[in-house]
């Protein structure tokens, strides 16, 4: 998402490229090889300057594996925002996110998000077209309850992949669902209860966006000085000291420990920060239940009920 530069419509210039090929060699250094795109990124800039590293990179598309998003058409000539899932929208933005990209293919593609005139039996049919033709292997979701992926997979020949939500020490409304169930506090909850549940009977990849809060827990410029936000910065900070690894690394690996499989999308281009997160798989192998208690209690800033 940080890749190409700012949301802007001008062009893509050299030092944006630069930085995408010094992001992603540090991603690659860092154990990392899965890439999340959408076609809406920076105006498709994200993905163009992604397509200039692979092409720069010989052999690197069959390394790695590609996803990205449609179905966000962004405000613009008199229009505003809205969601497009039709069948044709589909096809023709994945072609598009495919020349920007350089390739003839995406391992993944995702629904961006639900769109209320989206018919399933539409979006099955751009899938098994694109399918066929072997420009998406597989399709997922993005922001999707359990009834919307249901209602959805009731016209898909072939299981859906994925599913990414806001997932985060912070936004943590993905547990607060669960263990509100039956109190007077679940009302207040946005998050849509029985997601997690639904990907883990169906075997769905739970992908996590926005993992590291925008920093907050680990030295964001502006963090609080004081309240729930300072108190779980600090415990952070001791925990990354314990197990010797960076602050980032513990707020992932807290999300990572979680059984459902949770994969964090790094949100960041900057390489140090990137750096940082290398060690979160460890952490999670490493992080007991007392621990993994203590950083969610005392993120939500009161006892759990």
């Amino acid at each position: 998402m940080g890749l190409g530069g700012g949301w802007s419509s001008g062009p893509l210039e050299a030092a944006q490229v630069a930085a995408a090929h010094e992001a992603v060699q540090t991603a690659l250094d860092s154990g990392i090889s899965d890439f999340d795109h959408a076609d809406i990124y920076a105006h498709g800039k994200a993905e163009e300057a992604f397509g200039k590293v692979l092409a720069g990179r010989s052999g690197l598309r069959d390394q790695i594996r590609l996803q990205t998003k449609c179905g966000i058409r962004l405000p613009g000539a008199g229009q505003t925002g809205w969601y497009d899932s039709s069948r044709e929208a589909i096809i023709a933005r994945v072609e598009d996110s495919l020349r920007r990209l350089g390739t003839d293919r995406v391992d993944t593609l995702l629904i961006h998000r639900p769109d209320p005139l989206a018919h399933p039996e539409d979006i099955a049919a751009a899938f098994e077209q694109l399918k066929d033709a072997g420009k998406v292997l597989r399709l997922g979701v993005s922001n999707m309850s359990a009834d919307q992926m249901r209602w959805l997979q009731s016209a898909l020949p072939d299981p859906l992949a994925a599913n990414q939500l806001e997932m985060s020490l912070y936004r943590s409304g993905w547990l607060e669902s669960g263990v509100l169930v039956n109190h007077p506090e679940s009302a207040a909850v946005g998050f849509p209860h029985g997601a997690l549940e639904y990907c883990q009977a169906n075997g769905l990849e739970l992908q996590a966006w926005g993992p590291l809060a925008q920093g907050r827990y680990s030295g964001a410029p502006g963090a609080a000085e004081t309240g729930p936000d300072a108190a779980t910065a600090e415990l952070v900070s001791t925990l990354a000291g314990e197990k010797e690894c960076a602050p980032e690394a513990v707020v992932l690996g807290w999300l990572m420990r979680h059984p459902a499989g949770i994969r964090p999308v790094v949100g960041t281009s900057k390489p140090d920060r990137i750096r940082a997160c290398s060690d979160a798989e460890r952490v999670a192998r490493s992080m007991t239940r007392a621990e993994w208690y203590s950083l969610w209690v005392s993120a939500r800033g009161r006892a759990l009920p």
